[in-house]
């Protein structure tokens, strides 16, 4: 298990000018909800997530030594970085990665000696009500490290990786799921050998073929922006009335996953996954200010896929996200019933008919390296 203070850039030991590379990250969907976090975005219970395969950010960095007298190394106060989102220049984006920047300067100092250009793009349609943060601030570390690998090719492919998602974590906490594995667990649990708060770390079981390339279907019911930031919402927590219970019943639902994931149980699979997804809906509920961010067609669909479920035995279920969208997740061997049935009963309930359809990825890829 690596600490903080394992993460700190330590020395170059190769002088590069410049460089550009690209990486593709995912996002992921939770199955165990984190909600509601410390400082220095350290959750305040371990989450599990499905790394998706479809929805991700494309990401290229491009990064030019800045001419810089070398007795100013230590003094320069400014990062200097520009931000392309599909080709044009998205300002409006550049305090969110500011932030970002000084928050990862401690362990990435080398990168106020370089100009920055951040070119970025969704593979899902911008607006979509898929939350990109994670994805493309998990695309984001991955370029980075791509430049840290070249500074000092000794770092090993563990310790990239890790530090990948302890660096996307500070811009997004659920992006350190989004860097390695189809299934990542973040967070310190018992069962799980080398969890950490710091990083996401892959599945350390093995995965009951039933999960693989199991499907999510994410049904688009609002696209508006979301009524409520996850900031806002985590904080919600800090003064909760039940969030003892809750960050305790994430770490008994989390055990059980494991679990149902390497047993193939989708009785238990099902069970937990669609408590998880009400639950993090109660927490919103039940908080002061409170919110109710399903709508009703999100209702209609949860009720539909209960009678579908309960009418025909097959291992249909859904998990929401801090939003009124569905996700409807299924194993691959019974596509075709749960696509007619998506298709013919739930997607009149999606905004202008919109629906994606993704399955279970392998995290983070490696487009191009100059």
């Amino acid at each position: 298990m690596l600490f903080e203070k394992d993460f700190v850039f330590k020395e170059s030991l190769e002088p590069v000018v410049g460089g550009n590379f690209q990486w593709s990250a995912p996002s992921n969907i939770a199955l165990v909800k984190y909600w509601g976090k410390k400082e220095h975005q350290i959750p305040a219970n371990p989450s599990l997530s499905f790394t998706l395969n479809q929805c991700k950010t494309i990401t290229k960095v491009d990064f030019t030594a800045r001419t810089i007298h070398p007795d100013n190394y230590n003094s320069l106060t400014d990062y200097s970085f520009e931000l392309l989102f599909e080709g044009k220049t998205k300002d409006e984006f550049k305090p969110k990665i500011q932030k970002f920047l000084e928050r990862i300067e401690v362990y990435c100092p080398y990168l106020k000696q370089y100009h920055i250009t951040i070119d970025t793009q969704n593979t899902f349609p911008h607006s979509s009500g898929i939350a990109s943060s994670a994805s493309g601030m998990a695309a984001l570390a991955m370029n980075i490290m791509s430049l840290e690998k070249a500074l000092n090719p000794k770092i090993s492919e563990d310790y990239f990786y890790q530090k990948a998602s302890f660096l996307a974590r500070l811009g997004s906490g659920s992006a350190c799921r989004s860097i390695r594995g189809n299934v990542v667990a973040w967070g310190s649990h018992a069962k799980i050998a080398d969890s950490s708060d710091l990083y996401g770390v892959s599945f350390p079981f093995l995965l009951h073929d039933k999960f693989k390339n199991y499907q999510d279907v994410i049904l688009l019911v609002d696209k508006g922006e979301k009524q409520v930031s996850s900031t806002v919402g985590h904080d919600l927590m800090h003064n909760h009335p039940f969030a003892e219970q809750r960050f305790e019943q994430a770490h008994h639902n989390l055990e059980l996953l494991l679990h149902a994931l390497q047993t193939g149980n989708l009785d238990e699979f099902i069970k937990i996954v669609e408590s998880e997804a009400l639950t993090l809906h109660a927490m919103m509920m039940t908080s002061l200010p409170y919110f109710i961010l399903m709508k009703p067609n999100t209702l209609e669909i949860i009720q539909k896929i209960w009678k579908f479920r309960n009418e025909t035995n097959i291992p249909i279920c859904f998990t929401l996200d801090a939003g009124a969208n569905v996700h409807i997740l299924f194993p691959e061997n019974v596509s075709e019933a749960c696509m007619a049935f998506i298709t013919s009963e739930l997607v009149g309930y999606c905004q202008n008919g919109q629906y994606i359809c993704d399955q279970l990825g392998i995290g983070s890829q490696l487009i191009s390296s100059h």
